[in-house]
């Protein structure tokens, strides 16, 4: 960011409200309540914003365990909802790039003594709702302007602004989750401005791909806010492409003429929501090893870093070196400032904070803090002082020698897949076997044999660690998940690599013979 950018912070009250909430809910289960709020919020505007989170955080969980329990009945829907719901089962099937866009503005507040972020345009409308879709809609709007502006200061009119590119994450009452790509910049003119953020939600996980639908949004918007809404038509109408496939738009500009833009997916699908560049640009490779350890322990991490970009991008790469286990618990990319307070919750979480405002982080016991700024002194601000003796040495030795092959890789696609396979043999190694140990009976659920599973493991630093990795969730959801599955071949990428292990297990015993 520019020197020139001149902003003023807000004073901050730092109170620990968390001692009042009951242990093993990161924010009250009474949807609307967030011990963080202002009571003197106004109800419409950040208040009803906050509510959206509690109820999007805090069911996380509750709506992975709730799936099979009945919903309540929803309301009568009109001829326009219908439409509407229409529309989102088309976006859902993967016919659309992106569910909307929206601009956020920095306006002037009323007293004009500071600017606030407010959204001044949305594409496409969303009309014809349900009073109670409506309702929900303007408070996940309301939430959208504290991501895209997250720092809880006071702007004032800029001359210059380096635009940059993040993301987050919205989990919805379900447990279903959205993703947001945001671009924040200085529109074109002359003399001192406010920027602005172009926010796209998306249930589709593809950073790269948005992130160049963002650089031809801001070339756009250079010229005329008016000359961005005919190419996001344009793209909201093109097929979602297959992997490895591209798909072309075509697009006017003045003076330059009809121009072909093409987006093209990565062949490894799983890989495009993440670039583990960034990661591996601000940690060493042993320093990775640490934060994955408290990762898939389910520890409390926080992440600290100057540009939000970098809090994004590490902090979704960290989840991908969990695959084929899935993160469930708190994931926060960028913490806005009136929400500070998260941190103190005493649950599992994945947080990003902005360095500016690590004064507030005071709660600093039980956690893993890593600083990811270019000018940091310490990696490690705090830990728990185990964390590089969680994994078994071997197996430690293992995924670092895999990752020195990504000196050789040329092209964020390869690098990606150097990184994700040295931690996907991983857990190839240490719980691979798992499905020997889910006993089925006729048509009934499967049961997974704990016990034996840990026992039949022969080496005894792997056995300890995977003694503690199956009482995490994400392990306890997955082997659910396998429960719930009839008896046959797995498939996917894990299942395929186990099988891959196997074969080769087989042929080195035979060689010895």
């Amino acid at each position: 960011m520019s020197e020139a950018v001149t902003r003023r912070r807000k004073g901050v009250a730092k109170k620990n409200r968390w001692s009042e909430q009951p242990r093993g809910n990161l924010i009250s289960d009474v949807p609307g309540k967030l011990s963080s709020i202002p009571p003197a919020e106004d109800e419409g505007g950040r208040q009803g914003a906050l509510k959206r989170f509690s109820a999007m955080w805090s069911s996380f969980r509750r709506g992975r365990k709730e799936k099979g329990k009945e919903l309540e009945p929803p309301e009568p829907e009109g001829p326009a909802a219908a439409e509407n719901s229409s529309r989102q089962q088309r976006y859902a099937s993967g016919q659309y790039f992106f569910e909307y866009l929206v601009v956020v503005s920095l306006k002037k507040t009323k007293d004009d003594s500071s600017y606030e972020p407010e959204i001044t345009y949305q594409f496409p409308k969303r009309d014809g709702m349900a009073r109670r879709q409506k309702e929900e809609e303007e408070k996940t709007l309301k939430a959208i302007t504290l991501f895209c502006f997250p720092e809880g200061i006071n702007w004032a009119p800029l001359t210059e602004y380096h635009s940059e590119t993040f993301s987050f994450v919205l989990t919805e009452i379900d447990g279903s989750r959205r993703n947001g790509y945001c671009r924040r910049l200085l529109p074109g003119g002359k003399g001192a401005r406010a920027p602005e953020a172009y926010c796209i939600i998306s249930s589709l996980a593809c950073f790269g791909l948005f992130s160049k639908i963002f650089d031809e949004v801001e070339k756009r918007r250079q010229i005329s806010r008016a000359m961005i809404y005919p190419f996001m038509q344009k793209l909201r109408e093109a097929p979602f492409p297959a992997p490895g496939n591209t798909v072309e738009i075509k697009s006017f500009i003045p003076e330059s003429g009809t121009e072909i833009i093409s987006l093209t997916r990565p062949l490894d699908s799983w890989l495009e929501h993440v670039n583990f560049a960034t990661l591996f640009g601000c940690l060493t490779d042993e320093e990775v090893l640490v934060v994955f350890a408290a990762a898939v322990l389910e520890r409390r991490i926080i992440f600290i870093a100057d540009e939000l970009g970098t809090l994004s991008q590490v902090i979704h790469a960290v989840t991908a070196l969990l695959y084929p286990f899935t993160w469930q618990h708190t994931f926060i990319s960028i913490v806005p400032e009136i929400l500070m307070d998260v941190v103190m919750a005493p649950t599992p979480y994945l947080l990003g904070v902005q360095k500016r405002l690590l004064d507030l982080v005071i709660d600093q016991s039980d956690m893993l803090m890593v600083d990811l700024s270019e000018d940091k002194e310490e990696t490690f601000l705090y830990s728990m002082g185990d964390e590089s003796s969680i994994l078994p040495p071997k197996l430690q030795a293992e995924i670092l020698e895999s990752l020195s092959k990504r000196q050789k890789a040329s092209t964020v696609e390869e690098l990606n897949r150097v990184v994700y396979e040295a931690f996907l043999h991983f857990f190839v190694r240490t719980v691979g076997h798992y499905a020997s140990y889910v006993k089925y009976s006729g048509k009934e659920p499967g049961v997974f044999e704990k016990r034996s599973f840990y026992k039949a493991i022969e080496s005894k630093t792997t056995r300890h660690f995977v003694k503690k990795f199956i009482q995490t969730q994400m392990f306890d959801l997955f082997i659910q998940d396998v429960e719930q599955q009839q008896p046959g071949p797995q498939q996917g990428v894990f299942h395929k690599k186990i099988l891959e292990y196997q074969e080769k297990k087989k042929r080195d015993k035979g060689k010895k013979h």
